[in-house]
């Protein structure tokens, strides 16, 4: 195939499959994130854009074993129990609304921080409806709290979130680094969060609102809970040592895969097998779109205008994150980081924009996502403009203030 050609054809498949992956489905042909990927990188390779051992590397495992540990990790966490525990104790020191609203975000903040945003979601939103329903409250701040809270403690830490396992690894930034950087700006945005969320619903919290306290049996599993709660120790202990987080993680799951108290077959049912063949076939589309001559020519176009300059760079990788999602926002995005005079100041702007760009909108971010499907599962509608009323404001206030601090420290 003529180079020209095959140029264009490359950057066609990549186009389709970006707009895809950005709209979540291809309705007409039935087909997800994953199978768009996955189909989108067999077809480079197939038109030769690509050759399949440089397909084969263009993956890069660290995320991919990443990302598979820390979901071991939390499924031992879900089948241990601790977070209805949590949930329960929250419910039983919380004082009104707002405290409680400020517990949900604390908590949702921080366990993204360690345990994946997505995860958060997943088992907090059904606590929170339950909470709720319980104790005669409107589930849709707690909700929008849950969501945009996990968004942005999320971008505290190297396995908060996708996209800043693939920053970490392409980075080589420590985890306290990350930490260190990133962990004072996020904690500046959950207060932030829970302002805006107080006053966007002013009846739900206002002073004479009563919180009734029900209590519900808990299911726990002490011995999976305590063994859990060991590898997660562990798993810190060894970021913070220093050693190598994809290294790290796997040693925490396989310990926890050793046990006679739950069969790894339900384990690993609930493995995302979709998201790691997300990941894999979006390594290669990107791997492929960066050759072209093309990608060469806009990055040298927009330099100029980026190099150096933190507030264009953190809205532009928001802006793209909107457009195409985080995670292929900051795949092609991150060529541009070698420009930067600062590259880890540039990584950590990357981390920060792309994640809180999340919060934008309902349709922002996976974590965003879950929430919504969690609350119609159970009859209650978190409709689009009910969360963009509160996202947009979060949004731009929690950019600024990330951007500003990493520009000031």
């Amino acid at each position: 195939m003529p180079p020209l050609i095959l140029e264009i054809a490359s950057l066609l498949i990549a186009s389709i499959a970006l707009v895809g992956i950005a709209l979540g489905e291809i309705k007409p042909l039935r087909t997800n994130r994953a199978g768009i990927a996955l189909a989108a990188a067999v077809a480079l390779v197939a038109i030769g854009a690509l050759k399949l051992d440089e397909a084969f590397t263009a993956i890069d495992l660290d995320t991919i074993a990443l990302l598979l540990s820390m979901m071991i990790l939390s499924a031992f966490l879900r089948f241990s129990g601790i977070f209805d525990l949590v949930a329960s104790r929250l419910l039983g020191l919380s004082r009104g609304p707002k405290s409680l609203l400020a517990a949900l975000i604390l908590v949702s903040g921080i366990g993204s921080a360690i345990f994946l945003n997505d995860t958060m979601c997943l088992v907090l939103s059904p606590l929170v409806i339950l909470i709720c329903s319980r104790a005669q409250l409107n589930p849709l701040p707690y909700l929008i709290g849950v969501a945009t809270s996990s968004n942005i403690g999320s971008m505290a830490s190297i396995i908060g979130n996708p996209q800043n396992m693939l920053i970490g690894s392409s980075s080589g930034i420590s985890f306290n680094r990350f930490l260190l950087m990133l962990g004072p700006p996020a904690a500046l945005g959950l207060g932030i969060a829970f302002i805006v969320i107080v006053i966007a619903f002013p009846k739900d919290f206002h002073p004479s609102t009563a919180l009734l306290r029900p209590s519900w049996r808990l299911n726990i599993a002490k011995g999976i809970m305590l063994k859990t709660l060991i590898a997660s120790a562990l798993l810190l202990i060894l970021l913070v040592a220093g050693l190598r987080p994809a290294f790290a993680a796997l040693a925490a799951a396989s310990i926890l895969l050793v046990t006679r108290r739950v069969k790894p077959g339900r384990i690993f049912s609930e493995i995302d097998g979709q998201l790691l063949i997300f990941f894999s076939g979006l390594f290669i589309i990107t791997r492929a779109i960066r050759q072209t001559e093309h990608f060469q020519t806009a990055v040298d176009a927009i330099l100029p205008y980026l190099v150096d300059k933190a507030l264009p760079f953190s809205a532009l990788s928001a802006l793209l994150s909107n457009l195409v999602s985080n995670v292929p926002a900051v795949m092609l995005l991150s060529p541009l980081v070698d420009a930067f005079k600062d590259r880890e100041r540039a990584w950590l702007l990357l981390a920060m924009s792309s994640t809180l760009a999340g919060n934008l909108t309902l349709l922002g971010s996976v974590a965003n996502l879950i929430v919504a499907e969690s609350a119609r599962a159970r009859g209650i509608r978190l409709g689009f403009m009910a969360y963009l009323r509160v996202g947009l404001p979060i949004t731009i206030l929690t950019l600024c203030v990330g951007t500003f601090y990493l520009i000031v420290i």
